[in-house]
């Protein structure tokens, strides 16, 4: 029988080792770029086109590359970081396994030029598909600059799972947050499609975060962070963290160790219980801290894309960062304590002569009656103020729900038409609010509970839904626009959105620099903060990779009608009450909110009867 295993080919050992290293064009950035620093780059422009699907690349100043090394370079597991095994226990470099150009070059068609300081000419490179078609001399700068093209073009498959450019350029900015922000001395340009949308000078780590995210005024990073840093034999510790109060859904967290990115829940929750009952639930703060270990000490070598490290001392570290986070809101007066130290106080000197000691005296008037005024009230007629005052009817709750004067096409099912027989049969019965959350009133078959801002979530959603179909919305100008300015991951995803904001009642005026002034809102936004709205939808849109434009119109119509309808506690008068009833049982479906949840229930006569048995 004749022997059945074989080595595979290196195209094809290659294309399965890019399986894992490239995952898409966001991996090309993050190998390319680490390989820049690693090479001493101190200025590196990074330039991509259709959200890098057509081309990506990484030009650096660092020290480049001799002819040898170049061709090397491009072999599975060739790297200059390590010799031996006991290095991988030492390593300072973003990259050692050797895989990323050869993984990239296995999926993709590449150019490279490379030149070092000391040689007049530099090297040029063409490969495709792990083949080698070119190799020659080139007039080119120090360092090296390296052009990936049609990435996955000889893996059809993995390029048709690749999602839509806006999702994939928001991949690439996260790559790149990562990157720029534990390397503050390197100077970096970004491009995308020849417009240069970051420019990051050299600068201390604080000036790196306000460079990258401080465009958003929502983040006002001076007002926000809080500085930590502690120095023991085990971990050093320093970076920045959010003020409680700055906490929201989502919020930019990030650790480095030892100069790198990585993802640690642990560490996390060490973190968020120092917030401990300091912030909602739901919410997280902000946070960028650094941890510097013993190399030896920890263990990269866990995944190709190096975001996981395993510490000997993990938990010993997790007590030191949650003492740490502690302490800055301590320090910073976040959270109140008490303080016995004298350092700075004031010094007393105890009286010694207790003799001829005299209580202080005062001197009064005894005959001064503070209620004896020369001073008359004149007369008024308090009738005539309040005349006609009861024929007046004031509804403004009825405003609130009418907000364009039309009401929701009745289109109940069968369920709807008894239940309204049954209230209609019940006219004269008593309604009233419990604990300012549900109206209970007596019905012919027993008692009905309503939940009053489920019922108002439904009458202003399918009024909404209405609105927006039709392409016909009510906004109310605001007396002073406020600008809303954003990074440029999520100017990405407000351009996809911002037709529909249009068309819910906002109105946008372009300042320039990624920046819009809002003119109007939806009136049914009221007194809420427009910016806060949106800056929460590109949040919640951020996190899904589902194609935005199907979805937004159905988050849009969820959240406007979650804003605006009455809240929890709202004390509501009986006509609101029952104009409240009258229109949630006018909707197409007056069961469940649109997010599923029961608006109302019913205590059958029997059922209380049982209940005095």
């Amino acid at each position: 029988m004749a022997d059945i295993i074989h080595l595979l080919p290196d195209n094809v050992a290659n294309q399965i080792a890019a399986g894992e290293v490239i995952q898409r064009p966001a991996s090309v950035i993050k190998e390319l770029v680490e390989n820049s620093i690693d090479a001493g780059g101190g200025v590196i422009h990074i330039l991509i086109k259709d959200a890098g699907k057509t081309s990506i690349q990484v030009i650096d100043n660092g020290k480049g590359m001799s002819e040898t090394d170049a061709r090397m370079a491009f072999e599975r597991h060739a790297t200059s970081k390590i010799s031996d095994a006991s290095d991988l226990f030492s390593i300072r470099t973003m990259g050692f396994r050797g895989e990323a150009l050869a993984s990239i070059a296995s999926v993709s068609q590449v150019e490279m030029k490379t030149r070092r300081s000391d040689d007049e000419l530099g090297i040029f490179l063409e490969i495709a598909g792990s083949r080698v078609f070119k190799q020659d001399v080139t007039h080119c700068d120090i360092g090296t600059s390296i052009l990936v093209r049609n990435l996955f073009f000889n893996v059809p498959a993995r390029r048709r799972f690749l999602k839509s450019d806006n999702v994939e350029k928001t991949h690439i900015f996260n790559e790149f947050y990562r990157i720029a922000l534990v390397n503050p001395e390197v100077e970096f340009h970004f491009f995308d499609n020849d417009v240069e949308v970051f420019s990051l000078p050299v600068a201390n780590i604080k000036q790196r975060i306000e460079n990258i995210f401080g465009k958003n005024p929502r983040k006002r990073l001076q007002q926000q962070l809080l500085s930590i840093q502690t120095d023991t034999n085990i971990v050093s510790i320093k970076g920045f963290i959010g003020k409680p109060e700055f906490a929201q859904k989502y919020s930019d967290q990030y650790f480095f160790v030892n100069g790198r990115f990585i993802k640690h829940p642990y560490f996390n929750k060490a973190v968020m219980l120092a917030y401990n009952q300091l912030i909602k639930q739901g919410e997280s703060p902000s946070y960028f801290i650094y941890l510097e270990v013993d190399t030896e000490t920890i263990d990269i070598n866990i995944h190709p894309t190096k975001t996981e490290v395993k510490f000997e001392n993990e938990q010993a570290i997790w007590s030191i960062l949650n003492a740490t986070v502690k302490e800055s809101l301590g320090k910073f007066n976040v959270v109140p304590s008490i303080d016995f130290d004298q350092d700075g106080a004031p010094d007393f000197t105890p009286v010694r002569n207790l003799e001829n000691i005299q209580p202080p005296k005062t001197n009064f008037n005894p005959d001064y009656n503070p209620f004896q005024s020369t001073y008359s009230r004149p007369k008024f007629d308090w009738d005539k103020l309040y005349a006609g005052f009861e024929t007046q009817k004031v509804d403004s709750f009825q405003n609130s729900l009418d907000f364009e004067n039309e009401k929701v096409t009745p289109e109940c099912d069968n369920n709807n038409i008894e239940i309204n027989a049954d209230l209609n049969s019940n006219k004269t019965s008593s309604i009233f609010q419990l604990k300012g959350k549900y109206i209970l009133t007596s019905i012919k078959s027993g008692l009905m509970l309503i939940d009053q801002h489920n019922a108002h979530f439904r009458i202003v959603y399918e009024t909404i839904e209405k609105q927006l179909a039709k392409n016909k919305s009510y906004s109310q100008q605001i007396l002073f626009p406020e600008e809303i300015s954003l990074s440029p991951d999520r100017l990405i995803i407000f351009n996809q959105i911002k037709h529909d904001l249009c068309n819910a009642g906002f109105t946008f005026e372009n300042t320039g620099s990624n920046s819009y002034n809002i003119i109007s809102i939806p009136s049914v936004l009221g007194t809420e903060s427009a910016i806060a709205f949106i800056n929460s939808m590109i949040d919640d849109l951020k996190e899904s990779e589902i194609n935005i434009q199907e979805t937004f119109r159905q988050t849009l119509t969820l959240s406007l009608a979650n804003v605006s309808a009455i809240k929890t506690g709202q004390a509501l008068t009986e006509i609101e009450m029952n104009d409240l009833i009258d229109r949630l049982f006018s909707c197409t479906d007056c069961n469940y909110t649109p997010d599923g949840k029961k608006i109302f229930t019913v205590i059958t006569n029997e059922e209380i009867l049982n209940r005095f048995k």
